[in-house]
């Protein structure tokens, strides 16, 4: 899709652009039904929230001026490729006086390049910016 999403016209894409809704294996949002679900014709893997939705709900966002929230969901977006577990390890990673400037910025770098999530890695790198400003950040065991 070329043209950019705008709410007048296109939210919520349930209503007025039901053929831009998916699943995550490609099955339209007609076929999604209780039935499908409970017969596990349609399993949970399948009902996650797809990058392509994201990033129309940003563009949604940006018609209506929220260009912040278009950025959560951008961020978001990329996400969707990084596993809860990892997601919840990064998370707990980010806590102020948890990590190490090092470790921090190993994570950016893993999210760049092993889930090509170069919006997040940026907000990490920001993060060790800022912790390391106001001294949040672990200091390394120097044994």
């Amino acid at each position: 899709m070329s043209e950019k999403l705008d709410y007048r016209s296109d939210y919520p894409l349930s209503e007025k652009r039901p053929d831009l809704v998916n699943t995550a294996k490609g099955r339209p949002l007609d076929e999604i039904t209780l039935e499908a679900v409970m017969s596990g014709e349609i399993g949970a893997d399948e009902m996650r929230v797809t990058p392509e939705i994201l990033e129309y709900q940003a563009q949604v966002a940006e018609s209506v001026g929220r260009p912040q929230l278009a950025g959560n969901f951008r961020r978001a977006a990329e996400l969707t490729r990084v596993s809860d577990e990892r997601i919840m390890e990064i998370y707990n990673a980010m806590r102020p006086n948890v990590s190490t400037r090092e470790e921090l910025l190993a994570i950016a770098d893993e999210l760049e390049n092993d889930y090509q999530a170069s919006i997040n890695a940026s907000l990490v790198r920001d993060a060790v910016d800022a912790y390391e400003r106001r001294g949040r950040l672990r200091q390394p065991d120097t044994a």
